[in-house]
């Protein structure tokens, strides 16, 4: 079913999927505040939610500090995400003043935000300018000016969907020539808002989409849709999911969604396509490296720079 990314749609879905249609478990959307809303469908119904990219602490866990029962995922989380960043511009590139770009009504923004700049002054760095925006936001230019005069030697735009290039874009344009860094929002899409003025920007993913090891994968995807995989992140986190729940359900040996969802908890050291997976006792994928991205102005896509573990 289709969500349309709204969070009403969401929760009619999930719905639909455990009181209609018996499923033994769910994979997807990415979105962290889509999977929060529908969670406790989930958690009620007792059918196990297989989340692809949805990266706010609150996916597995409630407000009370207590892991919901039927929800899991296969990234890593913003907290680490946020804290991926900080690292990299503190200590990688050596930066000390730092602006924020983010989105006010996204769950996934606001966590990426709240830990980068709590790690970033751990780092010893100072947070100069911090302003927000909403998703149907087109225009930048009033918050990028704000940041501009604030003179940051870095900016952090922890956002996705259309939102991020265009300020990507409108930065530049207003003379930020400073490193822009963001989390797993990033797409090759981006490249044909923002173009050469990508150069200079660095992304945190869960997958380098020039690993060989995804050559094939990658190949398949385009023999059989016949078009490049632009959302590669959660097509690869997509089909691992899937291949994850087939070796629980194997693992349990029926598509019982409560034996199912014993299995995903008790996952350890699955080989999977992108990494190997083991499961914490919070439903979250177990010291995972992370990757870091950087636009590459000649190939015109972003290429692998180094791996992160905070």
């Amino acid at each position: 079913y289709d969500c349309r990314t709204r969070q009403e749609d969401m929760v009619n879905a999930a719905r639909r999927l455990v009181d209609q249609d018996k499923v033994c478990a769910v994979i997807g959307p990415s979105g962290s505040g889509l999977v929060i809303s529908a969670s406790s469908v989930f958690n009620r119904g007792k059918v196990p939610h297989l989340g692809t990219l949805p990266t706010n602490p609150l996916v597995t866990m409630d407000e009370k500090g207590n892991v919901r029962p039927y929800n899991f995922r296969i990234c890593f989380l913003d907290p680490y995400q946020g804290k991926m960043l900080a690292v990299f511009s503190a200590k990688e590139l050596g930066k000390k003043r730092a602006a924020v770009l983010y989105d006010v009504a996204s769950d996934y923004s606001q966590g990426l935000r709240e830990f980068f700049i709590e790690n970033f002054k751990e780092y010893g760095g100072e947070i100069v300018a911090d302003e927000g925006h909403r998703e149907q936001d087109v225009d930048f230019r009033a918050q990028l000016t704000v940041i501009k005069e604030a003179n940051p030697d870095v900016l952090c735009i922890p956002t996705m969907g259309k939102c991020l290039p265009l300020a990507v874009k409108q930065a530049r344009e207003l003379g930020i020539d400073v490193p822009i860094v963001g989390g797993d929002g990033y797409g090759d899409f981006m490249w044909e808002i923002v173009g050469d003025a990508m150069e200079n920007t660095y992304w945190v993913s869960h997958v380098d989409r020039y690993d060989p090891t995804l050559e094939d994968f990658f190949n398949k995807y385009e023999e059989t849709t016949g078009t490049e995989c632009m959302e590669f992140m959660n097509a690869v986190m997509a089909y691992d999911c899937l291949y994850w729940l087939k070796d629980a359900i194997e693992r349990a040996g029926t598509d019982d969604p409560v034996k199912v969802r014993d299995a995903l908890e008790a996952t350890k050291d699955l080989k999977l396509l992108h990494a190997t997976l083991t499961m914490d006792e919070f439903h979250n994928p177990k010291d995972k490296d992370g990757i870091i991205l950087k636009a590459d102005i000649e190939k015109q896509k972003a290429v692998f720079l180094m791996k992160i573990r905070p």
